[in-house]
């Protein structure tokens, strides 16, 4: 591999100085919920599980929204025969895995970003091709998997406007990197024109892998209970919510709520942990709560209901027909419209939708999703759909429509991967032959 840029030999003498402080970090986060205990060692790049004989297809996603996007793509890929380990960084994450990953597929805690760690990473699995969701590319993890000969490939790259102008502030250290990979598969033209102007050699347009992602399962026990529970009352929901958004939620519940009487308002922080929090703002704006992670049901006097519980939007979305999407009314940059709009629900954001800018447009431009500005405008939009019920399910039918549209990445991503698949196959084959 050609010589390091001065960025990245200083990150690697910096990471390898912190590799006798991990177990510090380590053991804070731990106290403070975000690790495995009885997974620390994976954190060093440890596994007690051994590697499957055969080709092995290594795919990192950094948390829930990345992971979740590609369990089609893990599904298609895991079908034609290939041994899979899939990394992830958070708790949540792991739980997702262990939910969802079709059978046969490993899952692991990504390495911390140390040389040492992740080289022991690698020489235990011996990836035959590495995949990376979005923009989670961490440069050790680059380097490392370059010396080795591992293909990589970036799926459903996704690089904000923001991100953008951070990168391009060592722009040698990031072209060095972006040279690594042998294809960068971009959700947009714009992710595909940033990574380009980054250093991205070759990069293909193959669309939001999130698009083609089945509508989030809801449990039938779950949603029958929580529907006999709410009976006949009016209902909204404000979905994967950030600090900041919650106060607005509850200003809204409380200019509606006279105008119609039971309204029951859903909360789904985006961080489940944050619930009682979440809880305690509730209760300062005068209501009793129920949160859903202590086994709670809305009772006839509830007025705000918290699901802090993970994996359970689909209830959400099920039960509400219009949703506030969370990450858009602080500076987040908006969190995923797309499974709202795919179980028929009548969406509105706030004005940082960057994270999904096109789809938001989309969106937006057919009248199938609403941005509002400000607290006064998602009260009133809200009051608009619950007075008029057909109103409401025609902006939801309209952003069903969208989203259906704009699918196919799925397709689009496993033909670029076809040529890498394909030949891990053969040299299977061969082996056994």
């Amino acid at each position: 591999m050609s010589r390091l840029p001065a960025g990245l030999t200083l990150y690697r003498l910096l990471s390898r100085a912190a590799a006798p402080f991990t177990p510090i970090l380590l053991a804070r986060r731990v106290r403070r919920g975000k690790e495995h205990l009885q997974r620390l060692s994976e954190r060093r790049g440890e596994s007690r599980i051994a590697r499957p004989d055969g080709p092995l297809v290594w795919l990192h996603g950094a948390s829930v929204g990345e992971l979740s996007s590609v369990l089609p793509l893990i599904e298609r890929i895991r079908a034609r025969g290939i041994v899979m380990v899939v990394t992830t960084g958070t708790v949540t994450s792991g739980e997702l895995a262990e939910q969802r990953l079709p059978r046969g597929v490993i899952h692991q805690f990504v390495p911390l970003d140390v040389p040492r760690f992740v080289g022991r990473f690698l020489d235990h699995w011996r990836p035959d091709l590495a995949l990376f969701v979005e923009s989670d590319l961490w440069p050790n993890m680059i380097i490392e998997a370059s010396a080795r000969g591992v293909p990589m490939v970036l799926v459903n790259g996704r690089l904000s406007e923001d991100s953008f102008r951070r990168w391009h502030r060592l722009p040698g250290s990031i072209a060095h990197l972006l040279r690594q990979l042998d294809l960068c598969l971009a959700g947009t033209s714009g992710d595909a024109t940033r990574f380009g102007e980054l250093g991205a050699p070759q990069v293909v347009v193959t669309g939001n892998l999130k698009l083609d992602v089945p509508a989030p399962p809801a449990d039938a026990a779950a949603l029958n209970a929580l529907r006999d529970a709410i009976g006949g009352r009016p209902v909204v929901a404000a979905a994967s919510t950030h600090a900041g958004e919650e106060g607005v939620v509850v200003e809204a519940h409380v200019r509606l709520r006279t105008k119609f009487p039971g309204l029951l308002t859903l909360i789904a922080p985006r961080h489940p942990e944050r619930g009682p929090g979440v809880a305690e703002i509730v209760a300062a704006a005068g209501f009793t709560p129920a949160l859903r992670s202590r086994g709670e049901l809305p009772m006839r006097t509830t007025e705000i209901y918290i699901a802090d519980t993970m994996g359970e939007l689909g209830l959400l979305y099920r039960l509400a027909p219009a949703v506030f999407i969370g990450g858009s009314f602080v500076k987040h940059g908006g969190q995923n419209p797309i499974e709202a709009a795919k179980l028929g629900c009548a969406i509105l954001h706030g004005p940082h939708v960057w994270n999904f800018a096109e789809i938001y447009a989309a969106l937006d431009g057919a009248h199938g999703a609403v941005s509002v500005e400000d607290p006064d405008r998602l009260a009133a939009h809200l009051a608009a759909w619950l007075t008029d019920p057909n109103a409401c399910a025609e902006v939801a039918k309209a952003g069903h429509r969208v989203v259906e549209k704009l699918g196919g990445a799925l397709d689009r991503t496993l033909a670029s991967l076809d040529p890498y698949l394909m030949q891990l196959q053969l040299h299977e084959r061969a082996r056994h032959a």
